[in-house]
């Protein structure tokens, strides 16, 4: 840690002896207009997303923007009401530009920066990449983490464990599979855990970028399924301060979520601040009233630290996430069906859950404690004919998991992950290509504090990857292509288990592991170094302003997990027994990407497909026992009918995962659109040649059917009185019965389907000078209170090991939830500001 401290504080005095040496390379002037009658458009925003500046056009249209960059560059000129316009420029050469905007009330094209070399129009990367604005999070205020807002997107989902633990799932593949990353630093905690969620504090994020396919020539191994990149606010104008305050409420849970942001920039020093603090009861649904322990407590805070200056921008972050989350096991009742909580470790009898405590923000004795520390830098320099990239990050994540209920203080499981993470790339313009080449990767220390029961192992890990980018615009084709090679490194202690005091075992550090009574091998030690080489090759032809042609192809690489190669323990959180092999090998994937889309101002519309055969699929299967029944264990891996928990091997095999996506929102008029959304995922194993049996044929964890139908309203421009920006919609989601699930050894099960109703509406109040006072946001979610089961939770699977005939087994998901939102934006600009 003092290490990366030193080289944060070295950077922040480096930076102004860059300053006195840099000098600006010029500035771009212009005016922006109306398209239809030529007036001058007075606070339009122009800005060059890639080097974090810009500015605003006078009461006559006009702006000057200065830079200190050269190359190719997008310029984002936007102003409420107009349809955005994107220009690449070259720095070089472009010393004015002269803007004419139409209006339009039809959503716009989004810049995105991940997975590209340089801000890029939506439109023009053959990356299948979606990218949700500021507004979208706010509108979904149901959700109760970040990764269920995103978790509808077409192609993405969502594996969850309760309601504030969610893993995202893009096309089918998941958990070390797809990267989190928060403002382009990759996200790492104990991501292999079914219930490890992504310790990341939804209030503190205004966009999301998320790339669907291979995205390992940016993030390299574990980016083989795609990239979720959680972007944190901008910048706020020059000479203001300016923040809010927001409260949620949730009555399905009683979930309260409130949070407060304070931002300041003033002549290139930029800042920002904000805390918040989440918590809920048990959620609820017709069919079990309030289920047991899945109630949760969340407190965050991060601030922001940055400059804005001649030589380029550097931003300072730090960042911590606390979460206390209750654990559930699903028991039940023999008679009455009831939630029963575990009150010894020999757990011969358990009470039935009491009202007071299903009603109880308080977290019950058994429950997990997760913390994330972070401090990341990230940074940008002019340099020759381009910018260096620097962006380097530190994490400390702490997971501990209390499972003792006579012992409280005492973990089950005490996972110690620090993490130094490293990116340094250069962006230059290379004969009208734009390059870019450089290596990231990462260095993890994994300690196991004391605790009582050890999955995985202390080990180190050590990642370094090289890329090389390169792209080329054409007036209506663009092509994008490059090349990458990872190593991963890997070296796994070994370790002893002292099982002398019963339900409490220890490490054991003495001298004679092999002879001392009451002590076993938990761990041989592992040092394993895997590689691999990849690339992509794709292109965007726009065959005209409203129609456009996508294919990418990508070779995906990833190395297995320490969990995949050695786990060999209890995790209870997701009530499982690992147990890994060493002897996998890397993973390696080719997938094809095609898709076309329209685009007029009555019809927006577009079809995607996609194809990943895998090489060497890692995943997860139930153990039979002696009689065929599922195989349950207690922590120390002894076989037991009753068991706390369900055994599982890792396995590898050949699989393929195809399917696609479409959308069509119909408006023929500017306030009201009809929206659609179909996703489609088949995920196959293709072990023995492709002729497995029907109990082997499919992929775990793949989604069914998706269908969703929307019907919007939008407020006109000119709203009405007071009451502006308002929205008002019903949607319908259809969630097909999954009957192309992994059966064999029990692993999975068949999944109902079932049918969702949802709606909300929202509304800003202004002030007499057209200021906002207030945002109001209202979300109505399973209006209708079904009682479901969706294939992606795993409290499917919780329950009691046996369960009467006629019972659908496990908990289901929750019932219906109207929530509330109220954001109070504030400012506290000095008044010549």
């Amino acid at each position: 840690m003092n290490r990366i401290i030193y080289l944060f504080v070295a950077l922040i005095y480096i930076q102004p002896l860059m300053a006195g040496n840099t000098v600006l390379f010029g500035s771009i002037s212009g005016t922006v207009k109306e398209k239809t009658d030529g007036k001058p458009i007075a606070g339009a925003s122009i800005s060059i997303p890639d080097l974090k500046i810009g500015t605003f056009t006078d009461a006559e249209g006009n702006f000057t923007l200065n830079f200190n960059s050269k190359g190719l560059h997008l310029v984002e000129i936007s102003f409420v009401g107009y349809a955005t316009v994107y220009k690449t420029i070259d720095l070089n050469k472009t010393s004015t530009l002269d803007i004419q905007m139409s209006i339009s009330n039809i959503e716009t094209d989004e810049v995105v920066v991940t997975g590209v070399s340089r801000a890029t129009e939506l439109k023009r990367t053959p990356i299948p990449i979606v990218a949700l604005s500021k507004t979208f999070l706010q509108e979904h205020a149901a959700a109760t983490n970040i990764i269920d807002a995103v978790a509808n997107v077409p192609g993405v989902s969502a594996v969850t464990t309760g309601p504030n633990i969610s893993k995202p799932f893009i096309h089918g593949l998941g958990y070390n599979r797809v990267v989190t990353a928060e403002d382009g630093i990759r996200q790492e905690g104990q991501q292999w855990g079914d219930e490890h969620g992504i310790e990341v504090d939804q209030n503190s994020i205004d966009r999301v970028e998320i790339i669907k396919g291979p995205a390992s020539l940016s993030y390299g191994s574990d980016a083989i399924g795609g990239v979720v990149n959680l972007i944190t606010p901008s910048p706020v104008p020059q000479g203001k301060i300016l923040g809010y305050v927001s409260g949620i409420y949730g009555t399905n849970n009683g979930m309260i979520n409130s949070s407060v942001r304070l931002q300041g920039n003033e002549n290139g020093f930029v800042w920002g601040l904000q805390a918040s603090q989440k918590a809920a009861k048990d959620y609820q649904n017709e069919r079990d009233g309030r289920n047991w322990a899945t109630n949760f407590n969340e407190k965050d805070a991060r601030v922001m630290l940055g400059l804005n200056k001649k030589w380029g921008y550097s931003y300072l972050n730090a960042s911590l996430f606390d979460d206390l989350q209750a654990i559930p096991d699903g028991s039940r009742d023999s008679a009455t069906r009831k939630f029963t909580y575990q009150i010894t470790d020999a757990d011969t009898t358990r009470p039935i859950v009491s009202n007071s405590m299903l009603n109880s923000y308080s977290l019950p004795t058994l429950h997990q404690h997760v913390q994330l520390y972070r401090i990341y830098d990230v940074s940008s320099f002019a340099l020759g004919n381009g910018n260096l990239n620097v962006n380097l990050g530190w994490q400390y994540s702490h997971r501990r998991e209390f499972t003792h209920p006579t012992a409280p203080d005492i973990p089950g499981l005490n996972l110690q992950l620090t993490t130094y993470n490293y990116d340094i790339k250069y962006n230059f313009d290379l004969g009208g290509y734009e390059t870019s080449v450089g290596v990231n990767g990462m260095y993890q220390n994994n300690a196991l504090g004391y605790s009582t029961d050890f999955p995985i192992p202390a080990y180190h890990q050590f990642d370094i990857g090289a890329f090389l980018v390169e792209k080329k615009t054409y007036e209506k084709f663009d092509l994008l292509g490059g090349v990458r090679f990872d190593t991963r490194s890997f070296s796994g202690q070994g370790a002893y288990i002292d099982t002398s005091v019963a339900y409490y075992p220890s490490l054991y550090k003495g001298p004679n592991p092999t002879t001392t009574p009451n002590v076993a091998l938990q761990f041989s030690p592992l040092n394993k170094t895997f590689s691999g080489l990849t690339g992509s090759i794709g292109a965007t032809y726009n065959v005209t302003d409203h129609f456009l042609v996508k294919a990418n192809i990508a070779r995906g690489y990833r190395a297995p997990s320490i969990a995949e190669l050695s786990a060999n323990g209890p995790d209870p959180g997701s009530q499982i027994y690992h147990v890994g092999n060493s002897n996998f090998k890397p993973e390696f994937s080719v997938q094809g990407d095609f898709g076309v889309a329209l685009s007029y101002p009555f019809l927006t519309a577009s079809v995607s497909f996609f194809d990943n055969n895998i090489q060497n699929y890692i995943f997860q299967e139930q153990l039979l026992d002696a009689n065929g029944n599922p195989k349950r264990v207690n922590a120390d891996g002894s076989p037991n009918p009753n068991g706390q928990y369900s055994e599982f091997s890792y396995v590898q095999s050949k699989a393929r995962i195809d399917g696609g996506e479409a959308y069509l929102d119909i408006h023929p008029v500017s306030w009201l659109h009809f929206e659609n959304a179909l996703t489609l995922t088949y995920g196959t194993n293709l072990s023995n040649g492709g002729h497995a049996p029907d109990s082997l044929k499919y992929l775990p964890f793949i989604p069914p059917l998706h269908t969703h139908t929307e019907l919007r309203t939008v407020d006109s421009k000119k709203g009405f009185g007071r009451f502006k920006k308002g929205y008002i919609y019903v949607g319908f989601d259809h969630y097909d019965a999954q009957n192309r699930f992994f059966a064999a050894y029990g692993t999975e099960t068949y999944t109902a389907g079932y049918n969702l109703l949802s709606a909300g509406l929202g509304v800003n109040l202004v002030n007499a000078a057209g200021k906002n006072i207030v945002q109001l946001f209202i979300e109505g979610t399973n209006l209708a209170n079904i009682n479901y089961q969706s294939n992606m939770s795993r409290l499917k699977y919780f329950d009691n090991p046996v369960v009467p005939p006629g019972i659908q087994p496990g908990m289901f998901n929750m019932g219906r939830n109207i929530t509330f939102k109220v954001i109070v934006p504030f400012d506290l600009s000095p008044k010549n500001s």
